[in-house]
């Protein structure tokens, strides 16, 4: 105990001899793992005489060699012996740790010893890499470290091409890889995000394979002219936002009528093997497959594009995806209780003048520029490391057994980023948020131009939880339930608010792009993610203490857990699903004072941007609408004055009943 260079040997030979005897299951330390080949061979025979008892004083062995090496290991000493390896050596070990220091001069070594440039790709390269996915595939790796040696190809591919491209002047031959096949990828029309998209390209080219990234907001008929101008082997359609699904499937409808035959991967954070299965693929004949996350999507694409494993792959997507759609005509069966009944049993709350505050001010206030070092202490660290594939709650993931030292690596890599971007100012901070009278008015936030009360601004219909409730559960919610009624003749208030980080995250991004490095581009933009939520936050305690809690002194972790009154609710949430009421944040916020805009499908732009309301009464609470019958969605319509199919789109996932 204590000793983890002896330790790690120990677990690693003993999983690999384990496996070697038919183990194919466990519950290990891989973040703390050694690669067993790398395993000093002095130390190995030791560690392998007391795995495999090979002799009788094997312990004693061991424990003598463990006193001269006693220590953690923690501690990082630059270990330069690799560099005398031979070159193939040396490119082998920078790809697997990521190491871009020397990679130009590795590889022009290795191009002066081969025939061609594109043998160093080939070969060295290529040979590299496959260890990546080797130990990415077996859970050796994980995404940072893969999006690391990513960047280190691309350096050494990027220094070889002017190499490459001479010879192919020269020769009209060859001047390039050949990959294993075209994959092409774009986030759909209306939606801006694109980090899990971007990193799935990332592993894809890790794995040899040519990616065509057409960016985001890409409309069906450019995604379908691509596909067969570039003569693409699988198409990749991404999307963040609800509105997306209904794109996809458009996207799907037409691939099927222009009679194309490609492999359909579909992923993103509101798409589901559900929604694939019952709404995309019976629009298209060829196989539709939804991809969990970047590390499912290698393993997808090659076993749909081998001849050998495609069959059985595609029967087991048919017939799991038939199971889904079985399942939900079974869901759609659940029971759900009238509008009527729902609002009967509405939260009762019992509304006195103690629980309501006087708004701090009356309209609007441009935040320009915000410091963002005032921005970082309320970055929420877990759902960075969530965005890099690593799961676990930040700060005990950096010492997780298994995704640790991935995570203490990245986490050292993001600080030193934003440092660096708060120091230089390399994003933009601006926001814009604001209070008004308002009351409710059934299922509808009013707010009101002034105090009067006499003339309405805008009129917020909120959806209400409909799925049965049993004995002992709580009321069917709806957010209107937190605003006092306008018959209870108390002047409430509603806030809002619209805040981004993301102004400069595209082009600092593409400035890391041009240098061939995906790593910190895709850092660059979880980053900004990260520091509009921390806005978010930061704005939010600045109005609660504006408005109701002058008081209020919270840590990091408290305002996470949100050990605070009141709630902010966005939409396209849970608690109010329907992303075209944005438009009426940014209308009365005038948002575009503060650089935000709405994409026609409702995304917010910059990407890293965050807007919602502020509710304050002592009782609110997030919750989830769930999905709601036919005659909530046609009473909705009424109040927003659209029709029942527009809103039909708007919520399909929240809807308890087939609208085709």
């Amino acid at each position: 105990r204590g000793n983890d260079v002896v330790r790690e040997a120990i677990h690693s030979a003993f999983l690999f001899h384990a496996m070697q005897a038919g183990m194919d299951m466990g519950i290990v330390n891989a973040g703390q793992l050694a690669v067993y080949e790398d395993i000093p061979k002095d130390l190995l025979e030791l560690v392998e005489d007391v795995v495999l008892n090979r002799r009788p004083d094997a312990t004693e062995r061991l424990v003598a060699f463990a006193d001269t090496v006693k220590g953690s290991g923690k501690t990082r000493v630059e270990d330069d012996t690799w560099r005398q390896g031979t070159v193939e050596e040396r490119l082998s070990h920078a790809l697997v740790k990521g190491i871009v220091d020397h990679i130009e001069a590795d590889t022009e070594e290795a191009r002066s010893n081969y025939d061609r440039p594109l043998n160093v790709i080939e070969g060295p390269l290529m040979d590299g890499m496959k260890i990546v996915g080797d130990l990415f595939g077996s859970g050796k790796m994980f995404l940072p470290q893969v999006v690391k040696s990513a960047r280190v190809m691309k350096r050494a591919v990027a220094y070889l091409e002017p190499f490459m491209e001479k010879e192919k002047q020269e020769a009209s031959g060859d001047g390039g890889p050949k990959a294993q096949g075209k994959i092409l990828l774009a986030t759909v029309k209306g939606d801006v995000h694109d980090i899990g998209k971007n990193i799935v390209g990332v592993v894809l080219g890790c794995n040899n394979y040519e990616v065509i990234d057409l960016g985001v907001m890409v409309p069906c008929e450019k995604i379908l002219e691509a596909a067969r101008e570039k003569q693409v082997d699988v198409i990749g359609l991404s999307g963040l936002i609800t509105p997306s699904l209904d794109e996809m499937v458009h996207v799907a409808r037409e691939l099927a009528r222009e009679g194309h035959a490609t492999p359909l991967l579909i992923g993103g954070a509101t798409t589901s093997r559900q929604h694939t299965a019952v709404k995309i693929a019976p629009s298209y004949e060829e196989p539709t497959v939804h991809v969990l996350d970047a590390s499912r999507a290698v393993g997808v694409v090659s076993s749909l594009l081998s001849s050998e494993a495609k069959p059985t792959f595609v029967d087991e997507n048919l017939a799991e995806q038939a199971e889904i759609r079985r399942r939900h005509e079974q869901r759609q069966a659940q029971p759900l209780v009238s509008q009527e009944q729902a609002r009967k049993h509405r939260l009762a709350i019992d509304w006195n003048a103690e629980d309501i505050a006087p708004a701090p001010f009356l309209g609007t206030q441009l935040l320009e520029d915000i410091p963002l070092a005032s921005l970082t202490p309320y970055i929420d660290w877990t759902f960075f490391f969530h965005a890099w594939e690593l799961r676990g709650k930040y700060p005990v993931i950096l010492d997780d057994e298994h995704v640790g030292e991935a995570a203490r690596d990245l986490f050292a890599n993001a600080r030193d980023l934003l440092s660096r971007i708060v120091e230089e100012g390399l994003l933009t901070a601006r926001g814009v948020y604001g209070f008004w009278p308002a009351n409710s008015e059934g299922d509808d936030i009013v707010l009101f131009a002034d105090e009067s009360r006499d003339r309405e601004l805008v009129r917020f219909p909120m959806l209400r939880q409909q799925v049965t409730k049993y004995e002992g559960q709580s009321a069917y919610r709806s957010l209107a339930d937190y605003v006092a009624p306008l018959e209870s003749g108390l002047p409430d208030h509603v806030g809002a608010f619209a805040v981004t980080a993301g102004i400069g995250a595209e082009t600092l991004a593409r400035s890391f792009e041009e240098k061939h490095d995906d790593y910190h581009a895709i850092m660059v933009k979880a980053l900004a993610d990260r520091l509009a939520e921390a806005f978010a936050e930061n704005l939010h305690e600045r109005a609660r203490r504006q408005w109701y809690d002058r008081e209020e002194t919270l840590t990091n972790e408290e305002r996470i857990a949100e050990k605070y009154r009141g709630i902010r609710p966005a939409f396209g949430y849970p608690a109010c699903p329907d992303h075209s009421e944005k438009v009426k944040v940014f209308d009365i916020l005038d948002a575009g004072r503060a650089e935000l805009g709405l994409t026609e499908t409702f995304a917010m732009t910059p990407a890293a941007s965050v807007s919602g309301l502020y509710l304050g009464h002592p009782q609110a609470r997030y919750f989830q609408v769930g999905t709601v019958e036919k005659d909530q969605v046609e009473g909705y319509a009424r109040r927003k004055g659209a029709s029942v199919e527009q809103v039909e789109a708007w919520i399909r996932p929240n809807l308890a009943y087939d609208p085709d």
